[in-house]
């Protein structure tokens, strides 16, 4: 059956004023409209109509909607065209694809129209700043991301970027010990620190009048670090016995911490962010003062405030703290290894005589955000939603749901960081089975590899991570890691504010593409934890060809 034509008489009633999406096609009598346009008129009958606009005889139409060539296909959708592309469909697949993806997009610009954009700026002294209002609650959050994290700990001094970050809360002339903490909590407010692999944290919640107080904090926590070497050897072994903990208590964390440095075999990403012991309990004043002086400045510093202000209010009260510090000429660089390519798959196992439960876990090596090429980092959170994230992956659906070898299954991809990023997949055995569950991992990525993924899939998974991002939103705190990580990483606020679009373009060929890319065994790393079976005669489950590690 034909498509309905419309005119510029009914546009409105038909196109504009429809309850449902609606698809137009802009053509001419010369071009017959594609099969594929009839075929999915057919199927979604209910759910989105799909016209056709002569330009021909209403060429006005064709001038309002800045079609520019033949065929245009433009979905509208609340009477606002949402997505358009230019040229002919290769298959009905394909439409089906664009219209979903189109959709999606539609959803996230609904929502987060009414979310504020960010405002960004830098200062005289090099000090970046962002601003998010957010004016539903009289609250602020205000964060500090200074550039610097555990890969840029110099080489044997591993732990000296969590050390720092721990001083800065006692030695201070504004921060000593305790007293910070007590004064955020009696105003109702909160205030804590983290850090990763690229920065350094540090970040306050309260009432919106007493932003100036928290920016007055972090301008001490920026210039007045007095330590001495009895707070340095106190803090220190806070660290080190918060490792032993770690280690002793939980030996999946141990499993990890050997695989990342099975994964970085020269790259600063495989030493732990908490670092290592040796290298910790030699880590002097000096080494601190040191450390401090060269990284935390303001040209190497982020100020991240959502909330109940506007970006006139944060610049006028960072120009009278902030604003205050000289930029340092001399901030240190961060000049990291390169790790070679890796050329076989790595294996490395742990027994655990004490665990109760047997785990798989595979790391594959990918691009982080900052140096992936455009559209991977969206394919790949979508490969890492259609493979393991939740119970509608892949992963779940077959070792939890259909096998019942495993009792959880997660996955994540990885991409906040500066140089490599990771997908990271882990199992829980039912009977200690691993190797049944190693073959299932292998079978379903070789199976996406191979075939790709369903359009079903697909959709799903997109229309997940967006609504994701949409939830977020209205969270002041997550928001503002949302931005501090973004600028932590050189991207920009359109990267962050574009992310729904750029989710709702990824498509079936996209994820096949990062597949076959990425997920091949040479780029990986498998663990495994073993634990004893049951009964008087159990043994540990051992990995054949495994390199082992006894902790």
């Amino acid at each position: 059956m034909p498509l309905a034509a419309v005119s510029e008489k009914t546009f409105g009633r038909e196109v504009l004023g429809a309850a449902i999406p609606v698809l137009v096609e802009f053509s001419a009598e010369h071009a017959p409209s594609h099969a594929a346009l009839d075929d999915l008129s057919n199927e979604m009958a209910g759910t989105i109509k799909v016209v056709r606009v002569d330009v021909g005889q209403h060429p006005t139409l064709k001038d309002e909607y800045g079609v520019r060539g033949l065929p245009t296909h433009i979905l509208f959708k609340f009477g606002k065209p949402v997505s358009r592309r230019l040229g002919g469909l290769s298959s009905k697949a394909e439409l089906r694809e664009w219209v979903a993806g189109a959709l999606i997009l539609a959803l996230a610009t609904r929502r987060i129209s009414t979310v504020r954009s960010a405002t960004q700026f830098k200062m005289a002294n090099g000090m970046e700043v962002v601003v998010i209002p957010d004016h539903r609650a009289p609250v602020v959050t205000h964060m500090v991301w200074f550039r610097v994290g555990a890969a840029d700990d110099p080489k044997d001094f591993s732990g000296i970027s969590r050390l720092v970050e721990h001083l800065t809360f006692t030695s201070l002339d504004r921060i000593t010990d305790g007293d910070f903490s007590k004064t955020i909590l009696r105003l109702g407010g909160q205030a804590d620190a983290f850090i990763y692999r690229d920065a350094t944290v540090f970040w306050q919640s309260v009432p919106g009048d007493q932003l100036k107080m928290a920016m007055e904090s972090e301008v001490d926590r920026m210039i007045n670090l007095h330590v001495t070497d009895d707070e340095v050897a106190s803090e220190r072994e806070v660290i080190l016995e918060q490792r032993r903990s770690e280690m002793a208590n939980d030996p999946g964390a141990r499993l990890v911490h050997e695989m990342n440095a099975a994964l970085y075999r020269a790259h600063p990403y495989g030493r732990p962010v908490i670092g290592l012991p040796s290298e910790l309990a030699r880590l002097s004043r000096e080494d601190v003062q040191r450390f401090h002086k060269l990284h935390y400045a303001p040209n190497k510093a982020i100020l991240v405030v959502s909330g109940d202000v506007t970006p006139e209010e944060v610049k006028q009260l960072a120009h009278e703290t902030f604003g205050r510090i000289p930029a340092n000429p001399n901030v240190a660089q961060r000049p990291r290894l390169k790790e070679p390519s890796q050329i076989a798959a790595r294996r490395v196992a742990l027994e655990a005589p004490h665990s109760t439960t047997a785990r798989f876990y595979r790391t594959y090596s990918l691009p982080g955000s900052a140096t992936a090429a455009r559209g991977e980092t969206e394919a790949l959170e979508v490969l890492a939603k259609i493979l393991a994230r939740g119970i509608t992956s892949r992963l779940y659906r077959r070792l939890v749901i259909g096998d019942k070898i495993s009792t959880s299954v997660t996955g994540n991809y990885l991409g906040n960081t500066l140089e490599a990023g990771e997908l990271e997949l882990m199992a829980l055995a039912t009977d200690g089975d691993l190797s049944a569950i190693e073959a299932g991992v292998d079978d379903e990525i070789e199976d996406i590899r191979k075939n790709g993924v369903t359009q079903e899939e697909l959709v799903c998974a997109k229309r997940s991570l967006v609504a994701g991002y949409i939830y977020g939103s209205a969270d002041q705190f997550n928001l503002s890691q949302r931005y501090g990580w973004a600028a932590a990483l050189g991207l920009t606020i359109k990267d962050i504010e574009e992310r729904p679009a750029a989710i709702s373009r990824v498509s079936a060929a996209d994820v096949a593409k990062v597949a076959k890319k990425y997920l091949i065994a040479r780029r990986s790393v498998t663990g495994w934890l073993s634990c004893r079976r049951k009964g008087r005669n159990a043994r540990p489950i051992q990995a054949s060809a495994a390199v082992r590690r006894h902790l």
